[in-house]
C-alpha cells in the first residue's frame, strides 16, 4: 500500500466513521467522504511542495556545501556501512586486519530517513500528480484511482 492511501485511510477512518453514522443520506455521506479525500491530498500535496521547494532551493544555491550536502552525507554514511559489512569483513578474513567504524543508531536513522524521504517524496509527488488529475476530471472516489506506476 502507498504512503497517500495509508495517511488518508489513518486520518479519515475515524472521522469516515462518524460520518456514516451522523448522515443518514449515503449520497451526502460520499460526498462528503469523497470532499475530505480531496482535502487531505491537498494538504499532503502542499507538503511535498514546501519541502521540494526546500531541496530546490538548496540545490540552486550558490555555496557548494549548500547545494551538495544532503548527498555527502548519504555518501560518507554508504561508505561506512560499505566498509562495516564488505571491506572490513574481507580483510579481516584475508589478512587478520579490518577496521570497522562505529556507526551511532541516529546515523542509521538519518540514512533510513535520507533514503526513505526521497522514495516517499517521489512516489507522493507521482500519487499526488495522478490524484489531482482524476479530481479534476470528475471527482468521485478518489482513493479507486490511484495509479501505483
Amino acid at each position: 500500500m502507498n504512503l497517500i492511501t495509508n495517511i488518508v485511510g489513518t486520518v479519515a477512518k475515524p472521522v469516515f466513521d462518524i460520518i456514516d453514522k451522523a448522515v443518514t443520506d449515503k449520497d451526502q455521506a460520499a460526498r462528503l467522504k469523497a470532499d475530505l479525500q480531496r482535502r487531505l491530498i491537498d494538504q499532503q500535496d502542499a507538503g511535498l511542495k514546501a519541502q521540494m521547494q526546500i531541496i530546490l532551493a538548496e540545490a540552486t544555491g550558490e555555496s557548494w556545501a549548500q547545494r551538495n550536502w544532503r548527498p555527502v552525507l548519504m555518501l560518507v554514511i554508504v561508505a561506512i556501512i560499505a566498509n562495516n559489512y564488505l571491506l572490513a569483513p574481507y580483510l579481516g578474513a584475508m589478512f587478520g586486519v579490518g577496521l570497522q567504524l562505529e556507526l551511532p543508531e541516529h546515523m542509521w536513522n538519518l540514512m533510513t530517513l535520507g533514503v526513505g524521504g526521497y522514495i516517499a517524496g517521489r512516489s507522493g509527488e507521482k500519487i499526488a500528480g495522478t490524484l489531482k488529475r482524476g479530481s479534476d476530471s470528475g471527482g468521485g472516489n478518489l482513493m479507486g484511482r490511484i495509479d501505483t506506476r
